[in-house]
């Protein structure tokens, strides 16, 4: 593949709103080529979004997937195109101005189709974790495989940054770990790259700034807090946040994460450590994503589970907080149609993996007998956000275009000014709460209630001793559930003038 012409820096990543995008359900025809020329990715940058975050596109058995199975990860997914397309659709998103990020998996392959398995057994350990067998990171070849896989994709593909998935599983007891080398060799080689990671482990280091190694990580707190919080659901993963969700939500907002290794409602010892200190720009904040779409029988979005006004609360709450926000796609425009999961899979593999999922849905009702076929080519066709308008697409748009307006000529200059002192976070009822978030240059104040009902409209006065600037509402004009405002310090009177003599 030829080389192209190097775009600029991308710049501070405090300035990034993000839209994770799956290449094979992005457009109709699921390629590399369609998703250049897709008239959503034009929309997304007129929007406000700055960035595109693609799901892996390493290559995997059979047609269709999430790209999370791969075996080749040097190599693009061919049923999405070549390699040059893959070029071209980088391109295509820099000329709209729009960052490209890659979301790489470096901490297992797939289930079928892994040919080093059996062409050097060295290269794994004799224990398996939820995918197969783990990988031995203290080998140097299998770290430098890892590296100049993640070097690979920056350097011939333009991309300007890495999303490594799940980078817990990355078990390394060297030293330095696979990731902190990871992260230094790609500092070194790409210093203007930004460098995110999915970690549940809820630690700071990798991510101060002081350390240089990792711009920002997933927030699942957030997004836990706020998904038991509106839907009152507690399986799997969202159990931890049932005794006290609205609590748990508030700290997230306050501090970044919720779990920091605080006593927790039951009395045992949550997971974490303290994360005031760190920037907000260390935390990527989302309602939804792929995992917490499609870790669902049926793939639904919150919209359609909680119903669009909640939602829209939802929505504005996190374009307009001082964390890096992050879209799923089609949550720009309020669409409703699911994203399952799916993958081209038969036979034992198939059966076994459609009974760990199930197993998954046990406390749902039903039990997750209701859920979807993930191997039914007809799943795959349901995951398309664009395939037609979604119901009140024109009101979705016009709020995400006034709440990145908002953030990009107002929030962020203030936001960047650092913080003056930690942020505060007031439960003001059920359901409703009250965020100050203080910086330098001004504190920025969001009132909001989940609830729907006039009485519970957010307390709307303003911080004591400030003036307030009103920047945005959300719902009814007499009763908004959302209200956001900029407050300074009161001006002193001015003194007054001699009189003449």
């Amino acid at each position: 593949m030829a080389r192209r012409a190097q775009r600029a820096a991308p710049g501070p990543f405090a300035r990034q709103v993000i839209a994770e995008i799956h290449v094979g359900s992005f457009t109709r025809e699921g390629s590399f080529a369609a998703a250049a020329r897709a008239p959503e990715l034009r929309r997304m940058a007129a929007l406000g979004i700055t960035a595109i975050e693609l799901m892996p596109v390493g290559q995997f058995p059979g047609t269709r997937g999430w790209g999370y199975d791969s075996v080749l990860p040097y190599a693009p997914q061919d049923r999405y195109g070549p390699p040059e397309d893959l070029a071209a659709l980088v391109d295509a998103a820099h000329r709209l101005g729009l960052l490209v990020y890659l979301d790489v998996v470096l901490n297992h392959f797939g289930p079928q189709g892994n040919a080093l398995a059996r062409i050097c057994p060295e290269f794994f350990l004799a224990e398996e974790n939820d995918w197969g067998p783990r990988i031995d990171y203290s080998r140097p070849a299998v770290r430098a495989f890892f590296i100049d896989c993640a070097r690979h994709w920056l350097r011939h593909y333009h991309f300007d940054g890495l999303r490594i998935d799940a980078i817990q599983e990355m078990k390394d007891d060297s030293a330095p770990p696979i990731e902190t080398e990871l992260a230094l060799v790609l500092r070194r080689e790409f210093p203007e790259m930004h460098l995110l990671a999915e970690d549940s482990r809820n630690c700071t280091a990798p991510y101060d700034p002081a350390n240089r190694l990792y711009d920002a990580a997933w927030d699942d707190d957030y997004h836990h807090a706020l998904h038991v919080h509106l839907t009152g659901e507690g399986f799997g993963y969202y159990r931890e946040f049932t005794p006290q969700p609205l609590r748990d939500l508030s700290v997230a907002l306050r501090d970044g994460q919720a779990l920091q290794g605080q006593t927790r409602p039951d009395g045992s010892t949550a997971k974490g450590e303290p994360s005031a200190h760190l920037p907000p720009s260390c935390f990527i904040n989302f309602n939804l994503n792929h995992d917490h779409a499609g870790n669902r029988p049926r793939g639904e979005r919150l919209v359609s589970l909680v119903g669009v006004e909640r939602a829209q609360v939802a929505h504005a709450l996190l374009l307009t907080a001082p964390y890096v926000p992050l879209l799923f796609m089609g949550e720009e425009c309020g669409a409703q149609s699911a994203f399952p999961w799916f993958a081209d899979y038969a036979g034992q593999v198939a059966a076994d993996m459609a009974e760990e999922r199930r197993k998954q849905f046990r406390e749902l009702p039903g039990g997750g007998q209701d859920m979807l076929d993930p191997f039914d080519p007809a799943t795959a066709t349901l995951a398309h956000p664009y395939a037609g308008p979604a119901p009140g697409q024109e009101s979705w748009l016009d709020l995400t275009r006034r709440m990145l307006e908002l953030r990009r000529q107002v929030l962020l200059p203030i936001y960047r000014a650092g913080r003056a002192q930690p942020a505060t976070v007031v439960i003001t009822g059920p359901g409703a709460l009250v965020a100050d978030w203080h910086f330098r240059t001004g504190t920025v104040r969001a009132a909001l209630s989940f609830q729907p009902t006039s009485a519970s409209a957010p307390d709307q006065t303003a911080p004591e001793g400030r003036t307030a600037l009103p920047l945005a509402a959300v719902g009814e004009a007499a009763a908004p559930w959302f209200r956001l405002w900029l407050s300074r310090p009161k001006a002193p009177a001015p003194a007054p003038r001699p009189s003449a003599q």
